[in-house]
């Protein structure tokens, strides 16, 4: 079978919108923790592939390993099944913009995500980056593959937490979620698994490459900063993030692909009374 055409894709989104907002809050939830999870691994790869590769030697190149390498998190989160807040940002608004959900529902399905999804991040960060070694802490010899991971995930965590303004988080977000939102509409379109993969792989790999800002990754990053001692990063400049990244993430996702795409697919078909 042929890979769905655009306007294929749209009604796919909105039917997969309406199924995750129609489901039980406790199995949204588990699946939320799953998500948070997931994406956290993507982080804690990233950095153990890119950890130890000197910019001055290797230029860029460390960028690329990192996005490459992240690449797994939304993989797992689209295979395997899960429900990531980023990508309901944009797949839940877009079957209420068709009629067959409420704002209420909005609502309700992004917010039991994001506790999820926060909950599943922090629980990687803390358990199974930091506490398990694989992320040293500020006294780990530099030399260790625990000391390079440390000083990796410092670099990230310092650029996100202490050298972005608020319009930079914003923006970057925006652009990210643009980016994830379009992997997640284009592994709509595959009919195959190596077909979501590929699709999956180059926006991801992009949006991190070019360091923009995805709450839900952020939601491990920041915090295993925190818990491996990286100093200057705290919680008052971790909560400043998650909350820029995750309103430049709603943007992303509402403005520039649900809204989008149901302008030019769906718009003509819309059923304001069908719910």
């Amino acid at each position: 079978m042929a890979a769905k055409e655009p306007s294929e894709i749209a009604q796919a989104a909105v039917a997969t919108g309406v199924k995750k907002a129609e489901l039980r809050w406790d199995k949204v939830l588990v699946g939320s923790f799953l998500a948070g999870a997931y994406i956290a691994f993507g982080g804690l790869v990233a950095i153990a592939v890119s950890s130890g590769l000197d910019p001055r030697t290797w230029g860029s190149l460390p960028t690329l390993f990192t996005g490459a390498a992240f690449t797994l998190g939304l993989v797992l989160v689209l295979v395997a099944g899960s429900h990531l807040l980023t990508g309901n940002m944009m797949l839940v608004p877009i079957g209420a913009m068709q009629g067959r959900l409420s704002g209420g529902d909005i609502a309700r399905n992004l917010t039991i995500v994001l506790v999820g999804n926060l909950a599943g991040a922090l629980f990687v960060a803390y358990f199974l980056a930091v506490q398990s070694g694989v992320i040293g802490d500020v006294g780990t010899d530099a030399g260790t593959s625990g000391g390079m991971a440390y000083e990796r995930l410092a670099s990230i965590a310092d650029g996100k937490a202490l050298h972005e303004s608020n319009w930079q988080i914003f923006l970057r977000a925006v652009g990210c979620n643009w980016l994830v939102c379009l992997a997640v509409w284009m592994a709509l379109a595959a009919d195959t698994l190596s077909g979501k993969v590929l699709v999956i792989f180059f926006p991801i790999m992009a949006f991190v490459a070019m360091g923009f800002d995805h709450v839900v990754a952020n939601m491990f990053f920041l915090p295993a900063a925190i818990f491996a001692g990286v100093p200057d990063v705290g919680w008052d400049d971790t909560l400043r993030n998650w909350l820029l990244a995750g309103l430049g993430n709603l943007v992303g996702a509402v403005v520039f692909v649900a809204t989008s795409y149901w302008y030019l697919y769906l718009r003509d078909d819309a059923r304001p009374d069908s719910k």
